[in-house]
């Protein structure tokens, strides 16, 4: 997959950071610019068309000028890309099928938010066709294959979304997900892919798959700049009959306790080893940060999932397109076609029972879920190559919605996010899946799974996940107290077990803000670094702990000096408390600021430095 040389996005860590340089005055025309250019170069089969350039800075001065007049543009100057199911004014429409194609009048509901938000739609992208598979494979317009490795699959249906996002191309795309189709190209090309309640993004103006299911998906880097355009785009149309209001959804809150459903030994014997192993180990993850594991029967979800394309909801599919499957079904791809004309097998009757059916699996759903928070899935139990797509397109493409497809069937909410990488370079995923206007809880969950890894990296470059903006938890953590941790108590390190024995929880890597120094203390034993404001060069990588306050006095007791708790600033702002170091105790210790913290100056061997002086310093001072 061709990625692009210096996309502007790469500039950035993240949109608040890129939202905030435009407001200092960088020039996000010629960013814009720069984008488009880029994506009219890359074209198919990422990008099935690419918007004016005229219209788009028209777009962008409109929204310059609603800014000076005082506007609060959270998106201001992002460019986005839009699958091509959803009408962007001044582009065809496709749903990837050339003879269906119509040009829009006007957008889709979900756009003109986000426009109002500041963003500017740049193309559309590619999908499998009418939104029917999780491959990315269906399409007329080209392949687009995986970001990290083109002999494997994107997912689909929201394939370009999904590769556009993860090469840079775009900060964020808005993609569509009836089963899967949000989540599973983010799993397979390292990436967030939210999909929110029903009904919480309008689909007016979408080529509707399952009209009565459908969801509109959001790919991005970071949960936090998913949430930020759902936030945006979480806009009640009173137009859309299946719209709901989302009230107070969007508040990202983790309780001090949680329980998760996770799967048996047998479900999880379906997916490849190493998919397993990332999935226990995202469990393990889950459970340092204060979850504790319930297993569940997976017996109703996956009947559930069953139905979607085994019983009367194909017709759905059919209908959505019926006219245009009647009069042209040579222009409908061959397994498109041959699964959506399958709907015409299924009557009224075939309906009803279908529903009734998913009214009892739903009720054991949420018995289930009165026990559990959320749930924790593979996002997809397997990886499979283009050509073994190809060669078995419906019972392949049928394996990778085995977690996925009983979702919106049973109005649930799910994100999917990151969770380590195969052998072969294959990224592996989760997704983490609560009732319906549960979005907020599972983006924060999902937020802390995703950077509980401290080498993380986003889509398919380098850029580090530890310098993108955490999401903001609401209030709700009543009972902890947030710790900025630096040394010896970071995850994996020597003391850490004194947190975790606490029930503290991970929340986030990240920054100080500017103007901190880091030093390593000798004849410290285990070796520690020293902490000081003390206007320095350095913004030193920490890691954000809630502390459980009925253990927090216990906890400092611990502190030996020359350490002790104060306050740090991070590098958002926010003031947490911290470790700190007595000033007298550096005078003569070595200033390692330059390392940025503590893991890279233990990865570059200074460790055993220190624990050989500290073993001198004990010899030197034996009775």
């Amino acid at each position: 997959m061709t990625s692009l040389a210096s996309p502007p996005s790469a500039q950035f860590p993240d949109i608040a950071a890129r939202v905030a340089a435009y407001r200092a005055g960088r020039d996000a025309l010629a960013d814009l610019d720069a984008a488009l250019d880029a994506i009219a170069a890359t074209g198919q089969p990422v990008w099935i068309s690419v918007m004016d350039r005229v219209r788009a800075h028209d777009l962008l001065a409109a929204a310059q000028g609603r800014l000076e007049a005082g506007e609060d543009l959270p998106l201001f100057g992002i460019p986005f890309g839009v699958k091509d199911n959803i009408d962007v004014a001044g582009l065809e429409t496709t749903a990837g099928c050339p003879e269906f194609a119509y040009r829009p009048e006007t957008s889709a509901f979900v756009v003109e938010q986000l426009v109002a938000a500041g963003a500017i739609p740049v193309g559309k992208t590619n999908l499998d066709q009418f939104a029917t598979g999780l491959n990315g494979t269906r399409t007329p317009y080209g392949i687009p294959t995986c970001a990290i490795n083109d002999a494997h699959v994107s997912g689909g249906s929201s394939s370009g979304s999904a590769v556009a996002v993860a090469l840079g191309q775009v900060p964020f795309a808005l993609g569509t997900d009836t089963a899967g189709s949000g989540r599973v190209p983010a799993g397979f090309n390292n990436i967030v892919g939210l999909k929110p309640s029903r009904g919480l993004i309008s689909t007016s103006g979408v080529v509707p798959a399952c009209r009565t299911l459908d969801c509109v998906s959001i790919l991005a880097n970071t949960v936090d700049d998913a949430l930020i355009v759902l936030r945006a785009a979480a806009i009640k149309d009173r137009a859309d009959p299946y719209g709901r209001a989302g009230g107070d959804a969007l508040a990202a809150t983790v309780p001090a306790r949680f329980r998760f459903g996770v799967l048996d030994e047998a479900v999880l014997a379906r997916c490849t080893p190493e998919v397993a192993g990332a999935y226990r180990a995202a469990i393990g993850t889950l459970e340092r940060q204060g979850g504790r594991a319930v297993e569940i029967d997976y017996g109703p979800l996956e009947a559930a999932a069953a139905l979607l394309y085994s019983g009367p909801w194909v017709a759905e599919r059919l209908a959505a397109i019926a006219p245009f499957a009647a009069s042209q079904p040579e222009a409908i791809h061959p397994v498109v076609r041959e699964i959506v004309l399958a709907g015409a097998g299924y009557s009224a009757v075939d309906a009803f029972e279908g529903q009734y059916r998913l009214a009892e699996l739903t009720l054991k759903a949420k018995a289930m879920l009165e026990q559990i928070d959320v749930f924790v899935v593979p996002t997809a139990p397997e990886h499979p190559t283009v050509e073994e797509m190809i060669a078995d397109p419906i019972a392949c493409n049928s394996r990778l919605g085995l977690f996925t497809n009983f979702v919106n069937l049973m109005d649930m909410a799910a994100i999917a996010v990151p969770a380590g990488w195969s052998g072969a370079g294959l990224p592996l995923g989760v997704t983490l899946i609560g009732p319906a206007l549960s979005d907020g809880l599972l983006a924060a969950m999902a937020d802390r799974l995703h950077r509980a890894d401290p080498y993380a990296r986003l889509g398919a470059g380098e850029a580090a996940l530890s310098r993108t903006r955490a999401v903001t938890e609401a209030p709700g953590t009543e009972g902890f107290v947030r710790l900025a941790v630096v040394g010896a108590h970071l995850e994996g390190e020597p003391l850490n077990a004194q947190l975790t024995g606490r029930g503290a929880r991970l929340v986030e890597t990240t920054k100080t803000a500017p103007g901190y120094s880091l030093y390593a203390l000798p004849g410290s034993v285990p070796p520690r670094p020293g902490l000081s404001r003390d206007g320095g060069a350095g913004a030193i990588e920490i890691e954000l702990w809630d502390v459980p306050l009925a253990a927090f006095g216990s906890f400092v007791a611990e502190i030996p000096a020359p350490l002790g708790i104060g306050t740090v600033e991070t590098r958002d702002g926010s003031l947490v408390k911290g470790f700190i170091c007595e000033h007298h105790a550096l005078a003569h210790a070595e200033d390692i600021t330059a390392f940025g913290g503590w893991r890279n100056y233990l990865s570059a061997g200074q460790a055993t430095q220190i624990t050989h002086a500290t073993a001198r310093n004990a010899q030197e001072h034996r009775p």
